[in-house]
């Protein structure tokens, strides 16, 4: 296989290539607006080029013995964590996350690499049995799925590409890779990782690429094409499965949430570090973060007292600076859109408790704001915010607090804080969401099935379960030999 060209963002059946028109686009950091680099701009000859050399690799790549596939996990999960503090550099300097957080996903990312390296060791092995009647011998077995297309967010640019592509090739499935065109350049570091340990021509492709929907079309053109994976917004994946229902693509869809938080008058005492956890982590760029604080109204007024004294504190900048609590935006459009919706609510008589201090100079920041007063006809009420704006309401029991956190159409985490357990667990089952976090706001772990349920998507990725999605079950019908 060739070396890997410098800033190319293209890699199709095992080698490095510019672009099938030439164009490139520029990867910036957000915290300073400072170009990091140029990479190819993927167009829809090199999508069909890479799915293509998927579909050629996939015969060979499926009949590789498990424990090689599961082998060359494993060596990609020591690589990773070998240049761990260069992914979390480089994580920190095209997202804006702050250091600390990087270093965090970077650990996470490569979880999913060893889970899946010990899933695939216990790869469904099928069933023999006759049926009740005892005319007929069945026989199931497990094949992966095919060649897939995986589609990842900027936000969590290893993890999200790990928690796809791990269990995609434990299962024996060849894939074509679109990260975001903000964040390509910690995949491109991942792909170049694979070439460098060998994975054979046409298994991982990858399309870095500002024409993600021209990319995507070229794709699903081909009856090669048999299954998308995709993390993103409700609106793009409600797309991509109309894209896939033509010819029946299988569809793992982790889409948005509005993720409640529920805060009942017995909830421990240093609750408030896990609120801000599941509220801050990542500048609140997360599908899980709490887009709507619920208390009880007895302990409202202290709560929101407490929480406005760590907003206050809250240290503004550049994700590599020391110190940092929550970094920039990934982008000036995320922060106009998050300044709109707070901008509607104060209008509307939401009433700002805190707001953190903002570093000079450039960067796509915005401040760590606390809104309390909301109306709930307000967009930010309604809508998933992906930003650090923290929108406080009261509720008055249990009832009030599940009928509330129940009122919306997503369905990905919700969150409890109590000391019953009974309670947690009751209130809990009673939640329409595919994750509930008691008593703790970072839920995420490669063991646990990460997915949602209503809008928020389809399928779970991590887990028991992750490697489901890349499987199929054939069916053989014998005939049971008559006694002689």
């Amino acid at each position: 296989m060739t070396e890997p060209e410098p800033h190319s963002g293209v890699y199709v059946d095992g080698a490095w290539r510019a672009g099938s028109d030439g164009r490139t686009f520029e990867v910036r950091n957000p915290a300073d607006d400072s170009v990091l680099a140029t990479l190819a701009d993927a167009s829809a000859p090199d999508a069909s080029d890479a799915l293509a050399a998927a579909a050629a690799a996939q015969s060979s790549w499926g009949a590789t013995p498990v424990g090689t596939r599961a082998g060359l996990l494993r060596e990609l999960h020591n690589a990773v964590l070998e240049r761990a503090e260069e992914f979390a550099d480089l994580i920190t300097a095209e997202s804006g996350k702050t250091l600390a957080d990087a270093r965090g996903e970077v650990g996470y990312g490569a979880q999913f690499l060893a889970w899946f390296a010990d899933q695939a060791s216990q790869l469904p092995h099928g069933e023999h049995y006759t049926d009740p009647a005892g005319a007929v011998r069945i026989l199931t077995q497990y094949r992966p799925v095919g060649p897939c297309l995986l589609i990842t967010p900027w936000n969590f640019p290893l993890a999200m590409i790990t928690r796809k592509l791990a269990p995609a090739l434990a299962a024996g499935c060849t894939s074509v890779v679109k990260p975001a065109a903000q964040t390509p350049l910690t995949a491109v570091r991942l792909v170049e990782l694979l070439h460098e340990l060998g994975l054979p021509a046409g298994v991982v492709n990858l399309l870095s690429t500002t024409r993600a929907v021209e990319v995507s079309e070229a794709v699903f053109a081909s009856p090669a094409l048999r299954k998308v994976s995709f993390t993103g917004s409700t609106g793009v994946g409600s797309a991509l499965l109309r894209a896939g229902a033509e010819r029946v693509v299988n569809s793992s869809m982790e889409l948005g949430g509005d993720a409640p938080l529920i805060v009942f008058d017995d909830a421990e005492p240093d609750h408030l570090d896990q609120v801000l956890v599941a509220k801050l982590r990542n500048s609140g760029q997360s599908c899980i973060a709490a887009n709507r604080i619920l208390v009880q109204d007895a302990s409202a007024d202290a709560f929101v007292e407490a929480l406005a004294e760590r907003f206050h504190a809250l240290r503004v900048g550049a994700g590599r600076a020391e110190g940092t609590d929550v970094g920039p935006l990934i982008d000036d459009a995320a922060v106009r859109k998050v300044s709109r919706l707070v901008d509607e609510a104060v209008a509307a008589g939401a009433r700002i408790a805190a707001q953190a201090p903002l570093p000079e100079g450039p960067g796509s920041y915005y401040p760590p704001t606390l809104l309390v007063d909301v109306p709930g006809e307000c967009a930010i009420a309604r809508e998933e915010i992906f930003g650090p704006v923290a929108c406080v309401s009261r509720f008055k029991d249990e009832a009030d607090a599940i009928r509330t956190a129940n009122a919306t159409q997503a369905g990905l985490a919700s969150y409890v804080f109590t000391q019953d357990l009974s309670k947690a667990l009751r209130v809990g089952t009673a939640l329409d969401f595919g994750i509930v976090g008691v008593n703790r706001g970072f839920v995420s772990t490669a063991a646990a099935p990460f997915g949602g349920i209503k809008t928020s998507g389809l399928g779970r990725e991590g887990g028991l379960h992750g490697l489901d999605e890349y499987l199929e079950c054939q069916y053989l019908s014998l005939p049971v030999n008559s006694p002689t």
